[in-house]
């Protein structure tokens, strides 16, 4: 039997704006392993677009619509939602088709009036889309809003901080869609015998720009379902997340504590900078999350990380200035990964930020007490938020004289676009580096 693509775009939709679900692990429950790869490329299109779209498809519905689209049913809206996206952004889909099946689906989950009222509302849109493109609109900040779909909050915070240019493209490339990245572990091969091996299996490979260990695949259809996975040659990881163990550097049979370690990217790649030899202490405060980063080190082949259970908040006497390098990857507004999960800008408030910053702060302070005296401490967040990145540094060093920023462009394979990287810290952009939004800085504890 024929799934329903634009059923399941729907449950997925529903999930994620109805009950907080992430849209990757939403996707993965209604796309099952029979489900064939036009189905899925379509349902995940379909998701992926409408999340990445929803101010401007509101905007696009208001404009047609008699109800205003906050007294429209949640299900109803999600299903003009769906039928609007194929109208304006899905050529290949012939506009009655996205008509017919948004019906269908107003048919099954409403009742008739809703029926007649998406049918004409649709309609209407595509009688008119030629007309739709243009947003008149003066304000700058209200049009990249509308234009990109991203919270004003948002927009507004990033034109402060980076002008109305910079923000703008940052918008629009948050709306695209990411390469998968994927790094080589370097324990089990090289990067040219692995792109040659996943070359040989059909895949389209290129070598990512600034990770050394890293490869992008273009069409990674089913990549973690083959032998090169399964036997741990590689893990996927994004080029940004890479660049934190390349700038850390970690010597062999040192000792790193990853105070915030899950799902344990990072850490897998710093015990390949070790070549497996030394000491690493992945902790977490969820269980499940440590049972991820074991599983990976056993498929990887790595065995000096031990797992731990504990709360980066709190104080671990007994590692008061034991390690040799320390990773605070700290918990943050995610606001760098709208590429890959577009809800963020939806489930993200403005309010969130402070209340985060605070709790980054007290775990860079906890985390710089393991650290011995000529140790590295290397603090990344996956935001693009200068309040959580660069301004928590400054204000960390202003208060522990004994830190200070190094300079890590001996590291890097570019100078340009990482100028900074001279100062101690990179932030990375989609729209500069075709990364995800990212922030590494690298501090020094001074021999007393």
């Amino acid at each position: 039997m024929k799934k329903n693509t634009r059923e399941a775009a729907l449950k997925i939709l529903i999930e994620i704006n109805e009950k907080g679900a992430y849209s990757n692990i939403a996707l993965n429950k209604y796309i099952k392993l029979d489900t064939n790869k036009l189905d899925e490329n379509l349902t995940r299109g379909i998701v992926y677009g409408v999340l990445e779209n929803r101010i401007y498809l509101d905007w696009t519905i208001s404009k047609f619509s008699k109800i205003k689209i906050k007294k429209i049913a949640p299900i109803i809206l999600e299903i003009l939602r769906i039928g609007v996206y194929q109208i304006i952004f899905m050529e290949r889909i012939p506009d009655s088709a996205a008509v017919n099946e948004s019906v269908k689906l107003a048919k099954k989950y409403s009742h008739k009036g809703a029926v007649g009222y998406v049918n004409g509302v649709l309609r209407n849109i595509a009688r008119n889309k030629e007309e739709i493109d243009n947003i008149n609109i003066k304000d700058k900040l209200e049009y990249i809003s509308i234009k990109y779909s991203h919270p004003k909050w948002m927009v507004r915070r990033w034109i402060e901080d980076f002008g109305e240019e910079f923000t703008l493209k940052l918008c629009k490339a948050n709306n695209e869609k990411p390469k998968l990245n994927i790094r080589t572990n370097t324990l089990k091969t090289d990067r040219k015998t692995l792109k040659k091996s996943l070359e040989g299996k059909g895949y389209s490979i290129l070598e990512t720009k600034y990770a050394l260990d890293g490869l992008i695949v273009e069409n990674p259809y089913r990549i973690t379902d083959i032998d090169e996975f399964k036997n741990g040659l590689f893990t996927i990881q994004d080029e940004s997340s890479m660049l934190v163990s390349q700038i850390m550097n970690p010597k062999k049979n040192s000792t790193i504590i990853d105070i915030c370690s899950a799902p344990g990217g990072k850490t897998t790649h710093m015990a390949q900078h070790m070549e497996d030899e030394g000491s690493i202490i992945a902790r977490d405060i969820y269980d499940h999350k440590l049972k991820l980063i074991k599983n990976n080190s056993s498929r990887l082949g790595i065995n000096i990380i031990k797992t731990e259970l504990f709360d980066a908040l709190n104080i671990d006497e007994k590692l008061l200035s034991k390690a040799d390098y320390i990773l605070v990857d700290a918990p943050c507004s995610g606001l760098g990964l709208i590429r890959r999960r577009p809800e963020i800008k939806w489930n993200r408030k403005e309010e969130d930020i402070q209340e985060i910053k605070e709790t980054q702060y007290k775990i860079l302070k906890n985390g710089s007490k393991y650290l011995k005296p000529g140790g590295i401490l290397v603090y990344s967040t996956c935001t693009i938020e200068r309040e959580e990145n660069i301004n928590i540094i400054r204000e960390f060093i202003s208060e522990n004289d004994s830190f200070e920023l190094l300079s890590f462009k001996s590291l890097l394979k570019f100078e340009e676009g990482f100028e900074t990287a001279k100062d101690g810290y990179i932030e990375l952009f989609p729209h500069i580096h075709g990364t995800d939004g990212f922030f590494i800085a690298k501090l020094l504890k001074k021999n007393e």
